[in-house]
């Protein structure tokens, strides 16, 4: 259920780059450490491959 969520999460982080239209983010923020953490979960769990974990990583450190 966890990798799941954090797939969710990696996804819509990777789709709010794409297009030119305004996204407005509601909710909570994580912290970059946070961030960075979960997406190694999801990595480790097998449920993003290497190229989305550093595609995403690079997201995350260089917003």
């Amino acid at each position: 259920m966890r990798a799941l969520m954090v797939a969710a999460i990696i996804a819509a982080a990777l789709a709010a780059g794409c297009g030119g239209e305004k996204v407005e983010h509601r909710g909570t923020t994580a912290t970059t450490g946070k961030q960075l953490m979960d997406l190694q979960k999801a990595y480790e769990a097998g449920v993003i491959s290497k190229d989305e974990y550093e595609q995403a990583r690079k997201k995350i450190l260089n917003p």
